[in-house]
């Protein structure tokens, strides 16, 4: 078997480029050790950012955030929610560095609009009542793993491959140029052995120990931050603290939910998602400057996502510059591979497209970018709406088109013709038995963790205290993932949820455990 690229890497970074490529008829294939978006391109705060965050310490990655903003808005609607986000400044925070952020919006042609406290006050009332001013910028809130598994439909759609839990073993390499690369399944452990002409290194936080296997240097400081998940939506706006970047000053609505975060601490691991319960408190400590009563919210959760800050000059955590760069391994005396390293979740799009002009004039492929035109996901059509309504609940409907895509048109006709299907399995995300069935019978799908990633199930208030028994019974009683059995895939899936409930054992919390040892203990 042999492919003209293979990519490493199924985070946003990746999935963007094999979706690039294959619209510019450049055949792909993409690997991926865990599952899409495993890493960091859905453990963040969900946050799209306007560049406002970055404007004094780094423009230039200020101006590409709000150009790409702009874009994804556009190309992505079912993933993004326009909420706005507020700059506020607290009696803590300097005035001199207003000033200077006010001044570098403009420079780089972000419309940060000033509004006064009383009026920011009215808009957001949870907020500390003797801010000293506000200002309106455009962020919005992204959903990591919806807006990955729409580019990887889209991909497809233009003949683009995946493999997830697909690792890379070895690289192969001739007389200076890659030839192919071996790959191990790490489900079976069975390994096979795969030509191709070009690489590219996608790998985010593991973007080292890739190129590492080609014999070449990337390095790669992965700097692990935690956050904080409330069962409640306190805020309608993104609040983000007017100062210097820094730990928990972010927060972020997503749906019925708030996050809160971040941190910043250097870690040896890519995969370190730690979530020490110090670190947990030392963040409510801070988010209380900005909400008083936050220690009253319940916390769903905590988890952490590790960031690839590419560093070479030795800058690390915040200091590190959040501007990404394709690095061609040509220079370091190695053809046919390529490594794109730092940047964020908001500039993915623009750095797929740099990554695929590289790839693209080594084939001579002089087809242009299309990407920021062409929407990822098609609206459906206002027929299948109504259809949808008359057979699941109508405030679900718009989930399932952005889950589906071009697929919810299938979704509606098994619901209408299979009402034993229409059955809730989530009731806090609204999927129903069709929905979990459909994405269980695809190749991707190995465990109830996969269906998790793509429709949220699990990851409302209740943590999968009744998703989790419910979709296993339901999936085997259709005979689906039959290669595990019931009791494993259960406990994976519920075990996954208490690693993020573990750290903040108090409060309501003990209840809602104890709901689940009642619960699971008795199954």
């Amino acid at each position: 078997m042999h492919y003209p690229v293979i990519i490493v890497g199924g985070g946003i970074t990746g999935i963007g480029i094999l979706r690039d490529l294959s619209m510019r008829g450049i055949r792909a294939l993409l690997i991926e050790q865990k599952d899409l978006a495993y890493g960091a391109s859905s453990r963040f705060h969900g946050l799209l950012h306007s560049g406002a965050r970055y404007v004094v310490g780094d423009p230039g990655a200020g101006a590409e955030c709000i150009a790409e903003n702009k874009i994804l808005r556009q190309i992505a609607p079912h993933a993004v929610e326009l909420t706005e986000g507020f700059f506020v400044r607290l009696a803590q925070d300097p005035e001199e560095y207003e000033e200077r952020w006010v001044k570098a919006c403009a420079d780089v042609g972000l419309d940060a609009k000033p509004i006064g406290a009383k009026e920011a006050l009215r808009l957001e009332p949870n907020m500390a009542p003797d801010i000293r001013s506000a200002y309106i910028v455009p962020d919005s809130a992204v959903d990591g793993f919806r807006i990955v598994w729409q580019n990887a439909a889209s991909a497809k759609q233009y003949g683009g491959e995946l493999r997830n839990y697909t690792e890379l073993a070895a690289v192969h390499t001739a007389n200076g140029a890659v030839k192919g690369i071996t790959v191990r399944s790490t489900i079976s452990g069975a390994t096979e052995e795969i030509g191709c002409d070009f690489i590219i290194n996608a790998a985010g936080s593991w973007a080292g120990q890739v190129a590492h296997l080609a014999g070449v240097d990337v390095h790669v400081t992965p700097s692990r931050g935690l956050l904080l998940g409330f069962n409640h939506r306190f805020t309608d706006r993104i609040v983000n603290r007017l100062r210097k970047p820094g730990d928990g000053d972010i927060f972020v609505p997503h749906g019925s939910i708030t996050i809160f975060g971040t941190t910043s601490k250097n870690v040896e691991r890519p995969d370190d998602h730690a979530v020490p319960p110090e670190e947990c408190l030392e963040l409510l400590k801070m988010g209380k400057l900005m909400f008083p009563d936050i220690e009253s919210y319940r916390i769903l959760r905590g988890f952490a996502g590790t960031r690839p800050l590419y560093s070479p000059s030795g800058s690390a955590g915040r200091d590190a510059t959040r501007n990404f760069v394709v690095l061609d391994h040509e220079k370091d005396g190695l053809q046919g591979m390529a490594s794109i390293v730092g940047g964020k979740f908001t500039t993915y799009r623009l750095m797929a497209e740099r990554m695929s002009d590289l790839v693209a004039a080594r084939f001579s492929n002089t087809t242009p970018c299309r990407t920021a035109k062409e929407p990822l996901t098609p609206d459906a059509s206002l027929l299948y709406r109504y259809r949808a309504m008359q057979v699941s609940p109508s405030m679900g409907v718009d989930l399932a088109i952005s889950r589906q895509g071009e697929r919810f048109k299938e979704l509606v006709e098994t619901l209408e013709q299979s009402p034993d299907k229409r059955a809730l399995l989530c009731e806090c995300e609204l999927v129903t038995r069709a929905e979990c069935e459909m994405i269980a019978a695809e190749p991707t799908t190995h465990f109830i963790s996969d269906i998790r990633r793509r429709t949220r199930m699990g990851m409302g208030t209740c943590q999968a205290s009744f998703c989790a028994f419910r979709s296993v019974g339901a999936l085997f009683q259709a005979g689906m993932l039959k290669d595990n059995k019931p009791a494993s895939l259960l406990k994976q899936f519920i075990e996954e949820r208490w690693s993020g409930i573990r750290p903040m054992l108090w409060g309501s919390q003990i209840k809602e455990i104890e709901l689940n040892r009642g619960i699971y203990g008795a199954l």
